[in-house]
């Protein structure tokens, strides 16, 4: 079963052109003018402390912090995209289902799978690219970081997948699909702070940014994607400088005003995991709870 979904959604061109839309549209803002805005406000930063900064390491930051984006984005948007389940209601497949030899528990484990699998190939597939690209332009990465880059595209894919796998289970027709792919798709890229930095947002939407657990999943990829060159610069930079980078481009964030660290960013993403695991098993279950009682009452009548 999870091999057959896998296929059918790498099989539709369409559902899968639609999962990578946000990126490709990052991509595309990041070519024509975000390349160069980040550019100017990297150089801007620096510069409020004195300080300058060279074309090579310029375009490592602006890189990492483009591949960071996509990744940010990709782990949620692709979960949402990627999901069977809603194609086999609208075609009626999971009525097949029904009568054949298949515990409903295995059907919905299935897709919950599959679409976790699909998420990670492609995020996954993300993060080669950038390795390959870095070792062409520069490296700037040691082996611990592309682990555990890894272990947070891991993290983050899973939460999507939960997220997708509930939501999904009150949608059953292709337009509120859509609806919902493009809701994510527009307002998770803006919230994440692929668009623009969540520190040039105002301080009200900062504050209810830092509830949002996919925002520390962003933070670690911009940390890990981008620690490295700014660990290079301790020499012609002072630490004022570096951390008002850090701040600056999404490297760190606070939480009403204390600074969150590293491990606890992977420690609210395990936790936002055993939550939405339960919600997610609740949902199911009583779905199927209401539906037995369903059938009671109607061979009772």
């Amino acid at each position: 079963l999870i091999a057959r979904n896998n296929k059918l959604y790498f099989k539709d061109k369409l559902q899968f052109f639609l999962s990578l839309l946000t990126p490709i549209i990052l991509i595309v803002l990041f070519l024509t003018f975000l390349g160069n805005v980040y550019r100017e406000s990297l150089t801007n930063v620096a510069s409020l402390f004195g300080e300058t900064l060279d074309d090579g390491t310029i375009n490592a930051f602006v890189s990492g912090w483009l591949f960071s984006s996509i990744l940010a984005t990709s782990c949620i948007t692709v979960a949402f995209c990627s999901n069977v389940l809603i194609n086999d209601k609208i075609s009626k497949a999971n009525q097949d289902f029904k009568i054949a030899p298949v515990k409903k528990s295995t059907l919905q484990v299935s897709y919950l799978v599959s679409n976790f699998l699909s998420t990670l190939i492609v995020c996954g597939t993300v993060l080669l690219i950038s390795i390959v690209y870095f070792l062409f332009v520069g490296w700037f990465f040691s082996f611990a970081d592309i682990v555990l880059l890894f272990i947070n595209i891991v993290f983050t894919s899973l939460i999507g997948s939960l997220a997708a796998s509930i939501v999904w289970q009150f949608v059953s027709s292709q337009g509120a699909q859509s609806a919902v792919c493009t809701l994510i798709g527009s307002m998770y890229g803006f919230l994440c702070g692929a668009y623009m930095p969540i520190s040039q947002f105002s301080p009200a939407i900062q504050h209810f940014v830092s509830l949002l657990p996919g925002t520390y999943s962003t933070v670690l990829f911009r940390h890990y994607y981008t620690h490295q060159v700014l660990d290079n610069l301790t020499e012609s930079l002072s630490p004022e400088a570096i951390e008002g980078i850090r701040s600056s481009f999404d490297a760190s964030i606070e939480f009403f005003g204390t600074n969150v660290s590293i491990s606890t960013m992977f420690i609210i993403s395990i936790v936002t995991i055993i939550v939405l695991l339960g919600v997610y098993l609740l949902v199911v279950n009583f779905k199927k709870f209401k539906k037995h009682n369903k059938q009671n009452k109607l061979n009772h009548a």
